[in-house]
Order: structure tokens, then C-alpha cells, then sequence
């Protein structure tokens, strides 16, 4: 959750080091902090709570000249938000960033007698501190005995006093990655800071010991022995990190949906057909399984509500969809038998690393959708499908679950057609459907002044409930998340037939209900739950396909999206129920893009 950003080399450290930790805000932080070598080689720590701004003003006021350093931002676990628990942290020789959480840091603190010289109240000063003990001129040997100490996940970033100009680092779990560029050596923790410098890197490997000079980039395994790391290449630009144009990223990453869909379906296509062979994901992997398990958080974990929605009943086989950070501490039903989906836009999302882990223990086939090139996740998992929204910058995922969609229709359809539920015309008709949602999306894209407009009486509430049947239900799951992360407006999403077992109770007069009604075998269910709510005085913000009409009266907003088959609507209702989160946080003047209390990549448990 944490940003790290580190580089050597022959250009200002300071302009570089800050303009990326400028490039990690994004990952959500409450202060920042620098460490560098000044010209006469002695180690000088800046830091501050608040944004990388205020940082950024201390050190223009220093005027300090280096050419080798690295900055942090600190999204607080341990210890609460002050410029003592802010990193980077000073331990006699040793100089320490750190994304992740010491699992025995109270148990090290005694072992070491460390009481008295801490300073912070964090996990990472006091691996700071153990560091130093180890500390005898040797940096990779300090490093080694210290990885040999440390229970819990961590990316570390060292300077020692006697080193000017290198730059040391080790990982578990937590991500880092790595270039050497004509600029100089670079390592961060998201590809993001590398950008503005080069297309080429590696995902530092775990348990190994990187070395970074203002020439080169070493790369060790614990052993000393010298390792050639897999290079990488970014399939997108500078221009994919940036606004653009527009006010907030979240708004550019839902204008940016349909050609994410695009990207993702189109090149997964041959003949009609949805085909993985470029993925090289066998067929056989579709036909074997006797049920799937899918496991993710948040958002993707709601992408996989839909999909269990859709596939079981067409399969007719078991779909479970589990919260990652609850399954890594059940016993789960999952065998040889059990395909296994990961869903995570970053590929580091550390519940649901671990999740993929045990899967894999209990002999699972495992297959991860995530959108980062080289991920942890993706390294794991016996088979992977990238999607390719590019860059995904606010905290608040949309483009990802778009695509996460894409892809989960796409391995629908196929697992279908190969287990013989789909013929190859009901295969293609499908196909057509799942691209008929493009258009859709771009159409309630350049309608979104209706979202604006609604928000408005949403942002006078404090509660709002979504409510829908079947695939509506798993959409609406997704709308209430987003409504209540970035506008703070409490929101819950029901299954309509409930209302009627507890929740009705909650309504009262003008809090808003938005119904979500694409569902044709339930819409006059649908609507008789809109009537129970109306009725008890709600505002009712109601969805459906253009071709309906309903009694004047019945909802107070009435928002139609193009004609779709019913398994295709969740794409235009995505982008309406996001629009409207946008709105209602813009009109409450929030910080949308980076949201409180809320990081992009959850590396931390």
C-alpha cells in the first residue's frame, strides 16, 4: 500500500525522487518522506505527514544537490499519522523504507532490547534497527541475515552511511520493481514512477537482493550468487498515466471502458469464437473441472459475483465466489477437481496471493485474470489472462471491473461451448451480445449528465439502497461499493425479495433507492419491490431498457439504457452506477481520486 520510489544516478535525485512519489499518490498515503546522499556523501532524512506538496516545499527550501536517494509514502498500520512514524527511518548506519507489515516486530524489539531507541511507534524502525546490529561493512550480508529474521510481508529499500550512491533492496511478498535506464538506476514499487524513464523492467525477485549504482543494477539470490532477472516490457505510455484533459482520473478510466473492452475481447477472437490459445490456456482446463471457486476482494470479488450469476446456470455446475481474506483462513471445498479464478487488478492484492497459495495446497488448477504484466499473481498461478485496461490510477476501480467482466463472459462462453452447453452459433451469438455492450457503455458515457443531475439529491442523504434480482442484485453490489467509497454517502445493495424480511424497514421518506430492472424473467417482480418502496416514501432512481415503460409516479428518475440481451446489461449499468458516485463525490467537493483510508493496492493484511 505503501509507494517507494529509489534511484542512483547521474541526474538531480530530488526532482526525481519527488516527481515520483508524485506519480504514487494514487496508491493512497498521509505522509512522505526522502532520504539522500548530498554531494559530500552524508545521509540526510526529509519527512512530513501530509501530501508529497508539503514535502516538496521542504526540500526546495533545502536546495540540496544528490544524485542518489529514495522517497516513501506511508499509508499508516502501526502507529498512528506523524512525521516520527513516517518513513524513510534512521537507525545508526542504516537508512530504511519499507512496504508491508513485521509480522514479530514486538517479539524483535525485546530480542534486541531495542525499547529505548526506538523513536517510532512502527514495525518498519524497528527491521531498521535489527538491520543495523547485523551491520558490519557487508550490506548483502546484513540484508541476508536480516531476511532470515523477518516474519510478514516487506519491501525494502536501504542506504548505509558507508555506501554513498548505492542503493539496496529485498522483497516478500510486497512488490518492487526495477530498470536501469540512460537516467540512471530506478526501483519503485509500481511501474507508474518508472515510466516517465523507461519501458523496459523486472519484478524484483523474492528473496533476492538487489544492488542499485549510478551504472548498474546487480541482482543476487541469499547465497551471494549473481541472478539475471526476466525483463519486461510496458504495454502502455506516459499518456496512459495522465488526466489528459479531464478533472479526475476516475472520470478519464470510465471514458476509457469501452476501449478497454475492446482491447481485451478483440484479440481473444478468432472466427467468432472466443479462443485462448495465445493465453495458452487449454481447453482441457474448461473440461476437467467439476466446479469453479472464484477468490478476490472488493470490486474483482464483486466482477465474480456476476459471473457466478451467469455461468451456473448454463454450466450446471458449482460456482462459488469467496472473499480472499476469509478464505486464506477456512478450510476450503476445493480439490483436484476445482478450477480456481483469481481476480485482482494489481496482481499483488496480498489476501488474495495468499488465497492462491492455499488453493494451489490443496491441489486446485489455478487461472488469474489480473491486469499487471508480471505480477506476483500472475507468476503463481498456473495460468493467467492479462486484461489490458492499461494503467488504472484512481482508487476506485472501474475500467479493471469492466474488463475483469470481459474476460469472465469470454471464459464463460468458452468453458460452455467446450463442455458442449453452448453450439458454436449460440457460442457466436454470445460473442455478438458481449460486444453489442460497447456502443451500449459509450451511449450512457455521453449521457452522464443524468447521473450529475441525480446526485444532487443523493448528496443531501446520509444512506442510499440499491436493490435488484439475479444479475441485477451482483450489479448493484458494485454500485453501492463505489457510492460509499469515494461520496461517503452510506450504501447498501439487497436482493429485492428481501426488502420484505427486514430491510423495508430503513426506508423512510426521500432516502433514495436506485433499482436496477434489466432482468426481463423478474421485472414484474422487480417492479412490485419498486412500489413497496415507493409507497413508504422513497426517492427511487430506477434503471431500466429503453423499451420499457412504466406508471407515471413509480420512480422518481427514470434512466434507460440501450436494448440488450438481459446477460449484457451489467457493462451500460457499471458505467451509469459510477457516473453517479463521480457526481456525488464532486458535488460534496471530495477528493475523488484518492479517497480516505483507502490505498489502490491492498499489499498489507
Amino acid at each position: 500500500m505503501c509507494g517507494i520510489i529509489g534511484y542512483s544516478g547521474p541526474l538531480e535525485a530530488g526532482s526525481i525522487l519527488l516527481g515520483g512519489l508524485s506519480q504514487l499518490e494514487y496508491r493512497g498515503y498521509d505522509s512522505a518522506g526522502i532520504a539522500y546522499f548530498d554531494t559530500s556523501s552524508k545521509v540526510h532524512v526529509v519527512k512530513k505527514t501530509g501530501k508529497v506538496a508539503r514535502l516538496k516545499e521542504t526540500v526546495e527550501v533545502m536546495k540540496a544537490s544528490s544524485h542518489c536517494g529514495m522517497g516513501h509514502t506511508r499509508w499508516a498500520t502501526h502507529g498512528g499519522v506523524s512525521d516520527e512514524n513516517a518513513h524513510p527511518h534512521r537507525a545508526g548506519r542504516v537508512t530504511l523504507i519499507h512496504n508491508g507489515i513485521i509480522e514479530n516486530y514486538h517479539s524483535l524489539t525485546q530480542e534486541f532490547h531495542l525499547e529505548s531507541q526506538l523513536i517510532s511507534q512502527t514495525d518498519s524502525e524497528v527491521a531498521a534497527w535489527v538491520l543495523e546490529s547485523f551491520y558490519s561493512g557487508d550490506p548483502k550480508e546484513a540484508i541476508r541475515k536480516l531476511a532470515e529474521r523477518m516474519d510478514g510481508a516487506y519491501g525494502f529499500c536501504i542506504m548505509f552511511d558507508d555506501h554513498p550512491g548505492e542503493i539496496y533492496a529485498i522483497r516478500n511478498v510486497s512488490p518492487l520493481v526495477a530498470a536501469y535506464t540512460p537516467s540512471g538506476a530506478l526501483i519503485a514499487s509500481d511501474l507508474t514512477a518508472l515510466i516517465p524513464y523507461t519501458k523496459r523492467y523486472f519484478v524484483v525477485p523474492e528473496q533476492h537482493i538487489v544492488k542499485l549504482t549510478g551504472y548498474k543494477i546487480s541482482v543476487f539470490d541469499l547465497d551471494g550468487a549473481r541472478v539475471m532477472p526476466e525483463m519486461l516490457e510496458i504495454n502502455w505510455n506516459m499518456d496512459a498515466a495522465m488526466k489528459n484533459g479531464f478533472p479526475h482520473f476516475m472520470l478519464k478510466e470510465i471514458h476509457e471502458q469501452p476501449e478497454a473492452m475492446k482491447n481485451t475481447i478483440l484479440p481473444r477472437m478468432t472466427k467468432g469464437l472466443p479462443d485462448f490459445t495465445d493465453d495458452g490456456i487449454p481447453d482441457q482446463l474448461f473440461e476437467d473441472c467439476r466446479e469453479i471457486h472464484m477468490i478476490a476482494c472488493g470490486t474483482a470479488m464483486h466482477a465474480g459475483m456476476v459471473a457466478k450469476a451467469l455461468m451456473e446456470p448454463v454450466l450446471r455446475i458449482p460456482v462459488t465466489v469467496s472473499i480472499a481474506s476469509e478464505f486464506r483462513y477456512e478450510d476450503p471445498l476445493v480439490d483436484e477437481g476445482t478450477l480456481v479464478i483469481i481476480i485482482s487488478q494489481s496482481g499483488e492484492t496480498i489476501d488474495t496471493l495468499a488465497a492462491l497459495g492455499l488453493a494451489k495446497s490443496y491441489g486446485a488448477k489455478t487461472l488469474a485474470i489480473v491486469n499487471v504484466k508480471g505480477s506476483t499473481i500472475a507468476r503463481e498461478s498456473d495460468y493467467v489472462l492479462y486484461t489490458h485496461a492499461g494503467p488504472e490510477i484512481a482508487v476506485a476501480s472501474t475500467k479493471a471491473y469492466s474488463v475483469q467482466l470481459a474476460a469472465l463472459y469470454m471464459i464463460s462462453c468458452r468453458m460452455s461451448l467446450v463442455r458442449g452447453k453452448f453450439t458454436r452459433e449460440q457460442a457466436e451469438a454470445f460473442l455478438t451480445g458481449l460486444l453489442d455492450a460497447i456502443p451500449a457503455m459509450e451511449t450512457m458515457i455521453e449521457r452522464q449528465l443524468e447521473e450529475k443531475h441525480l446526485a444532487a439529491h443523493l448528496i443531501q442523504q446520509h444512506d442510499t439502497f440499491f436493490i435488484g434480482r439475479g444479475l441485477d442484485y451482483a450489479f448493484s453490489l458494485e454500485g453501492a461499493l463505489k457510492l460509499k467509497e469515494i461520496s461517503y454517502i452510506h450504501a447498501d445493495a439487497y436482493a429485492a425479495g428481501e426488502l420484505k424480511h427486514g430491510t423495508i424497514a430503513l426506508i423512510s421518506q426521500d432516502v433514495p433507492v436506485i433499482a436496477i430492472a434489466t432482468q426481463e424473467h423478474v421485472f414484474a417482480k422487480m417492479i412490485s419491490n419498486v412500489r413497496e418502496v415507493k409507497a413508504r416514501g422513497a426517492f427511487v432512481i430506477l434503471l431500466t431498457k429503453e423499451h420499457v415503460q412504466i406508471d407515471e409516479g413509480l420512480a422518481d428518475i427514470h434512466i434507460k439504457i440501450p436494448h440488450l440481451d438481459d446477460r449484457f446489461t451489467v457493462f451500460p449499468i457499471a458505467v451509469i452506477l459510477q457516473l453517479i458516485a463521480y457526481y456525488a463525490s464532486v458535488g460534496k467537493n471530495l477528493d475523488v481520486d484518492q479517497p480516505r483510508n483507502l490505498a489502490k493496492s491492498v499489499t498489507v493484511e
